[in-house]
């Protein structure tokens, strides 16, 4: 972890003038076990203080540590390991909000520095106004940026079909919370600035909009600052006092700039097929920094002059990838029910069209989540050995607002895995590739759709790497974090969700006799999101019903899972185990 240390003032620095990276924390110094990795969590606004949290391996749970910038140290209280929802810093620095789940129901607490954990005061849970609060609802908070208020979201599930919004004065600590919006069937994220309230939400307007709240009013009597238009709207968020409008438009980022009153002032420019993230920054702040990457291009951060609109580089990686060598188009194709479908292809200029190629494809397609252009070394590499990449923007995302995620969810699972098939369709019917040579990647739920992939058109694939994944889709509710996606699966529990998760749940579908494509299965004791059981008793199924002589492998890591933090030298190991697998598994028949 780094931080920069300027050497001039912000007002006259330019990018080469950011001063000396100084490495603050070293999570080699915390352990001998090389899977320990450090994340930033909070930056107190004088930057005198931060927040970090030391994870081992993979797993979910981490253990939250506080830094002084100034005197170089860790404190040598912490908070113990376990999942937390937010971590953020009291704008006094005596103490510290935090929101830890259990599966009884997320809580949010205030630890004062120097006190035992015992006394921590709670905040927030459990209940509120009479409404029971449980495992379903993820609990947030989040300090205002200048300091006043501590805002708190409540989330209904995964992902959240409803977001309630409650706030405190801190100034007046012994208030009760103040409602901003609760019990509406919608999702609301609240930005605060000057005094006023503004909100992105999806209510009445399933691609979002912007609206000017006011505590104690519905929702419909809100003024609206930006209304809903024909493209989703990803992010949004205030700084120098203008509000940057992040949307998606044929899953390509546009940022469109306005005042506070919602007059359109301009836009952010970007050069090329890209995702940027949104302008980071706060209210007060001239400058705001955001990302600009692609599957070809790594990410360059920009810093953004909010007065001017001026923008310049303000660190770019260095890679041994020449962007300049490669390629990358979006096309359009149309699946099983018609509906037309966005795709990025990707590779080395000159590559043949005649289906004799290697292509590796990816999706995921659920959760709301958008499968945005981003650059990952993985994906660089099987370009830089050669093979075309692909990756099918499937419903279930969120790249056209609600509308498309419901048509990937619960009884409608089935047009996420007709969206893929179709894209293989299409890749093999133009000549980028053939079946043979077709391999496909996922992970977690786009590990379940590699899970269904397999068992319902196994001839059309060459080799498939399955990570992370969901494949007993009658049972995964009773495991690990499971429960919570009841509001994106449906539950085999109730009566009317089992036909439908029972006619695609990948391991109740196993057929034997069947000639199966070459299988990699990859997970690890660490995964505690998805239960390694999915994964670990999948294999030795398709192991015993394959008919085709193609291997069908565990991959197993004791400290492997879901989240970020597997050591450097691991991850290369097992991104050239995937890799040379898929490589190998598809090569000439």
């Amino acid at each position: 972890m780094c931080v920069t240390s300027p050497s001039k003032p912000a007002s006259t620095k330019s990018n080469a003038d950011l001063g000396k990276d100084i490495r603050l924390i070293d999570p080699a110094s915390l352990s001998r076990d090389t899977n320990t990795s450090v994340s930033l969590l909070d930056v107190s606004q004088d930057g005198s203080q931060l927040v970090y949290g030391v994870r081992q391996g993979g797993a979910d749970e981490e253990e939250i540590h506080f830094f002084n910038v100034k005197t170089r140290k860790s404190a040598e209280e912490t908070l113990p390991s376990a999942r937390y929802n937010s971590v953020d810093l009291a704008p006094d620095l005596t103490g510290v909000f935090y929101s830890r789940f259990s599966h009884q129901g997320s809580l949010l607490y205030f630890h004062k520095f120097g006190t035992r954990l015992s006394s921590d005061t709670l905040l927030f849970g459990r209940e509120f106004r009479g409404e029971e609060l449980g495992e379903m609802d993820l609990i947030g908070a989040r300090v205002t940026d200048d300091g006043h208020y501590l805002v708190v979201t409540v989330n209904r599930g995964v992902p959240a079909k409803r977001v309630d919004v409650v706030f405190r004065d801190l100034r007046k600590p012994s208030t009760p919370f103040d409602i901003l919006v609760w019990s509406f069937e919608s999702r609301f994220s609240p930005m605060y600035a000057n005094g006023e309230w503004y909100i992105r939400t999806d209510y009445k307007a399933p691609n979002g909009c912007i609206l000017k709240a006011t505590p104690g009013i519905a929702p419909e009597a809100w003024e609206t600052i930006v209304p809903e238009g024909p493209d989703v709207i990803d992010s949004a968020n205030i700084v120098g006092n203008k509000l940057f409008v992040h949307r998606l438009k044929d899953v390509q980022s546009s940022t469109a700039i306005y005042t506070l009153q919602g007059k359109p002032i301009g836009s952010v420019p970007y050069d090329g097929i890209g995702v940027a993230s949104g302008l980071s920054g706060t209210v007060k702040d001239r400058y705001g920094f955001y990302s600009f990457q692609s599957y070809i291009h790594p990410p360059t951060i920009y810093r953004y002059d909010t007065t001017t609109g001026k923008q310049e580089v303000f660190a770019q990686p260095k890679t041994p990838f020449d962007s300049s060598e490669y390629e990358l188009k979006q096309v359009f194709y149309k699946s099983k029910d018609g509906t037309r479908i966005p795709m990025f292809i990707a590779g080395k200029k000159g590559l043949k069209t005649d289906g004799s190629e290697r292509l590796l494809m990816t999706g995921y397609g659920g959760f709301n989540l958008s499968e945005t252009p981003d650059w990952n070394p993985l994906w660089a590499a099987w370009m830089a050995q050669g093979g075309w990449f692909a990756v099918p923007n499937l419903r279930g995302g969120g790249e056209y607002g609600e509308a498309w995620h419901k048509q990937g969810m619960f009884e409608k699972k089935q047009n996420v895995f007709d969206d893929f098939y179709a894209a293989a369709e299409y890749l093999i019917a133009d000549k980028y590739t053939s079946a043979a040579h077709l391999a496909i990647s996922g992970r977690s739920n786009g590990g379940l759709l590699m899970g269904a992939a397999m068992t319902q058109r196994p001839d059309l694939f060459g080799a498939i790497w399955c990570g992370y994944p969901l494949l007993d889709m009658l049972r995964y509710q009773k495991f690990e974090m499971g429960r919570l996606w009841t509001s994106e699966y449906g539950s085999a529990e109730n009566e009317k969700d089992f036909p439908y998760i029972r006619k695609y749940s990948p391991y109740q579908n196993v057929k034997p006799g069947t000639a199966y494509p070459a299988i990699m299965f990859f997970t690890g004791d660490s995964d505690t999101r998805v239960d390694p059981m999915n994964a670990r008793k999948m294999t030795p199924l398709m192991q015993a019903s394959s008919t085709s002589g193609r291997p069908i492998l565990l991959h197993y890591s004791l400290k492997s899972g879901h989240s970020a933090g597997v050591a450097a030298a691991q991850l290369v190991d097992d991104y050239a185990d995937q890799l040379a697998f898929l490589w190998t598994e598809t090569g000439t028949k």
